[in-house]
């Protein structure tokens, strides 16, 4: 399992720029928000942490196709679904590599881009943890979408389609937990336990789903 992290992390920097392209991404639709708002540094602050998650999100789901593709195209998809570990565990591994590699960066990343919009510093602090706990949920719920469209021609544009609405409720707590932060009247915790509630369940769901999807693609 080591290995497979290590071989997903090397594959990931080498493999075509594919974590250099959503971090790209990211930085660009951050960066044009204030030209498409307007210089109002009040409402910049006020919608920065919706606009991070929005773009943290996006820039996930660019990436999320490569998750199972170099397998299937070098065949090695079929061994790993023949080794005497369990291919939910596989998935689960290279979930966690991936999300290492294409949404870690964004998230260290997003208190700089909080900056571009005056985003105070309680802002930025609770959308860098809210990212920290929220995000990996995006990347399991994306397994499951990236298993479905591997064995289908130009299945890459699918995935983005499928995992879309499912992470609606990943967004919603995720920038709810955020702007309580930084309000006076709601509490920051309850929207977060919620946040890494989601996390722990898609933990389990998304790799089991993306596992079932797989051999289901052998049929």
């Amino acid at each position: 399992m080591g290995a497979l992290f290590l071989r997903d992390l090397v594959l990931s920097i080498r493999a075509g720029g594919g974590a250099l392209v959503g971090l790209l991404f990211f930085l660009c639709v951050v960066a044009t928000v204030p030209f498409g708002v307007g210089p109002d540094l009040a409402l910049l602050a006020r919608i920065g942490p919706a606009m991070v998650w929005i773009a943290v999100l996006l820039s996930t789901l660019i990436g999320l196709d490569r998750l199972f593709r170099s397998e299937r195209d070098d065949g090695s998809l079929d061994l790993l679904k023949m080794q005497d570990e369990p291919l939910v565990l596989i998935v689960l591994v290279k979930c966690l590599a991936h999300w290492t590699a294409y949404v870690l960066p964004l998230v260290v990343l997003s208190p700089v881009m909080g900056l571009l919009m005056n985003v105070g510093l309680s802002g930025l602090g609770a959308s860098f943890i809210t990212l920290l706990a929220g995000s990996p949920a995006i990347t399991f719920i994306g397994a499951a979408g990236a298993a479905i469209a591997v064995s289908l021609p130009r299945g890459g544009l699918l995935v983005p389609i499928l995992i879309l609405p499912l992470s609606i409720p990943v967004l919603i707590f995720g920038v709810g937990a955020s702007y309580a932060a930084t309000s006076e009247i709601e509490a920051f915790l309850p929207p977060f336990l919620i946040l890494v509630a989601l996390t722990l369940f898609f933990a389990v769901v998304g790799p089991l789903a993306a596992s079932l999807a797989l051999r289901q693609g052998d049929d």
